[in-house]
């Protein structure tokens, strides 16, 4: 799979050392990740969750990749701008979506009439979140809350956990291997117990895309990421209540809140554990 779509050129990008790279790999991981999560899932309604998240996140994140490259276009009497009076003047170049950083960003072009791909990436997300947790919400395995209001907020901490979740593993997107790795670290006890097949079968699919990560061949983009993530996401509200929901949303949101105000990159390379372990296995030059 992986070389059938890194040969197609509206993949191909380039990354933070100037190498062309492959968003093959994210497409990629989202199909196998959430496929692997529902197969090894502890019941059907886990594993439609599983699905809907994964596949989900993954085909907004995709949509993101490609279309926030595009511009906006320009009303076309908009294009001519003259700069004197003799009447030259440029042609005013079309902006790019990709310069609406944040969620503060897109509203933002919201506001001017713009509905930046970055923004139906983020509703997308947190729809499918909504959906893959009415769907865990219905497993008949799972306890329910005797109130509606209870069972409504229970509800939605679980989207809240399973899309957070995937816009955080998208926060460390930034390096090579770094999103896989950040997954690993929130995954790993995530695969023990009952139900460690939700996390253990998108982890065992981001392993076999690490090293083509880490060489620099392919990238996660938000495809990828945001799949991972959601999977991920679905692992802890599958096996977390009300309380333990809350507490996972509320550090899910500090650290986000954090990401708006300090660079996990500077922070990862000022700390020589965090450092050492961000560099393992990626190319030096």
């Amino acid at each position: 799979m992986l070389r059938a779509l890194g040969a197609r050129e509206a993949l191909s990008r380039t990354n933070f050392r100037g190498r062309t790279v492959s968003l093959a790999g994210g497409p990629a991981l989202a199909a196998g990740a959430a496929v692997s999560a529902a197969v090894a899932a502890p019941s059907p309604a886990a594993a439609a969750a599983a699905l809907t998240a994964g596949l989900g996140s993954g085909a907004v994140g995709l949509y993101d990749d490609v279309a926030g490259e595009r511009s906006w276009p320009v009303p076309l009497g908009d294009r001519w701008r003259p700069s004197d009076a003799s009447r030259t003047g440029t042609f005013v170049d079309r902006p790019e979506q990709k310069t609406a950083k944040g969620f503060a960003g897109h509203l933002a072009a919201l506001r001017e009439g713009r509905v930046t791909s970055g923004l139906v990436k983020i509703v997308g997300v947190g729809a499918a979140g909504l959906a893959a947790s009415a769907l865990l919400a219905a497993d008949p395995a799972r306890k329910r809350r005797g109130s509606r209001a209870g069972r409504a907020a229970d509800l939605l901490l679980g989207a809240g956990v399973i899309a957070g979740t995937a816009n955080l593993v998208n926060l460390f997107d930034l390096r090579p291997g770094r999103a896989i790795k950040a997954g690993g670290l929130i995954g790993a006890p995530l695969t023990l117990g009952r139900g460690g097949g939700l996390a253990a079968g998108p982890l065992g699919v981001a392993a076999s895309v690490l090293p083509d990560d880490l060489d620099e061949r392919v990238m996660l983009g938000d495809s990828g990421a945001n799949a991972l993530g959601a999977l991920l996401g679905v692992a802890l509200a599958a096996r977390t209540g009300p309380a333990g929901r809350a507490a996972t949303l509320a550090a899910i949101a500090a650290l986000t809140a954090a990401s708006e105000k300090v660079s996990f990159t500077k922070v990862i390379e000022a700390n020589p554990v965090l450092r050492q372990l961000d560099a393992l296995g990626r190319r030096s030059t």
